[in-house]
């Protein structure tokens, strides 16, 4: 789908950009599409002035459907977007489809979510299962280095190489420099 952009037409390559038709925007789109008089050019014809206050109408749009309008309603409609996308894809490729830049994207709309928060909660029950078996591990020597057991790297304890800070002290500084 072509988007063009009026606010970047000004940049090189910024008057217009391609987006893939994402699988929950096709449905309705074929549907209006069919539903379009024969040899119509665009697929959405009510609200192309450019006077027009989108906002308004959205506004409208949600009243009638009877869902409570959020702040920020377009930035937070994009900020969702983008953050879904960039779960699913490398971030550049978020970022040129949506039409930002990365620095935009991460501090304009990249945002935490609640399945964030939910994945690192059953992530938690497999950080201290290892929390366990680490502190099960005290006292063991092994003279296995990464390179003679890759595989089970992580998993190495008591050796030299892994002991933690709380083994093996910090002394009186800690790990900051010393300030007076």
């Amino acid at each position: 789908m072509l988007v063009r952009s009026p606010k970047t037409e000004h940049h090189a390559g910024g008057e217009s950009r391609f987006v893939p038709v994402f699988p929950e925007l096709r449905p309705y789109l074929i549907q209006v599409f069919e539903e379009a008089e024969p040899g119509a050019v665009h697929c959405i014809t009510r609200y192309r002035r450019r006077t027009l206050n989108l906002r308004t109408q959205f506004l409208r749009i949600l009243a009638k459907a009877g869902v409570k309008p959020w702040p920020k309603l377009f930035q937070n409609l994009r900020a969702t977007r983008e953050t879904e996308l960039v779960e699913h894809w490398p971030e550049h490729v978020a970022c040129a489809w949506l039409g930002n830049t990365r620095l935009v994207a991460r501090k304009h709309y990249l945002q935490l979510t609640k399945e964030h928060f939910e994945q690192a909660a059953q992530n938690a029950a497999h950080l201290e299962a290892g929390a366990q078996y680490r502190a099960g591990c005290e006292g063991i020597e092994r003279d296995v280095t990464p390179q003679d057991d890759s595989e089970n790297a992580d998993l190495l304890c008591g050796t030299s190489a892994y002991k933690s800070l709380q083994d093996m002290g910090l002394g009186d500084t800690g790990l900051e420099p010393v300030t007076r």
